[in-house]
């Protein structure tokens, strides 16, 4: 890909785009705080919940740019016992991160079940997102 200045060049455009998009879809949802509420249960059934979480799970492309391109890439640098260390490091931290995840959202339950805390978290998104989005088109045109 590093050979290809026209594939930077849409990944690039292409990944501005999706943050872009992805800010404004988070300032909607800080606008209207109202459409996402926390501990709403709609009552999976257990098949229905674990095909959900199958689903979010496999059909994901990030499981596939973040484990396979990125992580892959990245452990390319390494031989032998080092590369099998990068591999249970970031097995481990995934699992860190993925449990942290789950207690986390368990514990911050009654934070976010007020609209205002997913007003400001969703405006905290639509930032982040726009920032990175612009620091993508920045390096783009910088280097063009």
């Amino acid at each position: 890909m590093s050979q290809s200045p026209l594939l930077i060049a849409v990944v690039t455009l292409g990944g501005a785009a999706f943050l872009g998009s992805y800010a404004v879809l988070a300032f909607r949802r800080a606008w209207k705080p109202q459409a996402m509420q926390a501990g709403g249960g709609n009552g999976l059934s257990l098949r229905a919940a674990i095909a959900t979480c199958l689903a979010f799970t496999f059909l994901n492309p990030h499981v596939y740019l973040d484990t396979v391109l990125l992580l892959g890439s990245l452990s390319a640098s390494y031989q032998g016992t080092a590369r099998l260390a990068y591999g249970v490091g970031a097995a481990a931290a995934s699992f860190i991160w993925f449990f942290g995840l789950g207690y986390g959202a368990r514990l911050l339950q009654p934070v976010f079940a007020k609209p205002a805390a997913w007003r400001v978290l969703d405006g905290i998104i639509g930032v982040v997102m726009s920032l990175l989005a612009l620091s993508l088109l920045a390096k783009f045109y910088a280097g063009a």
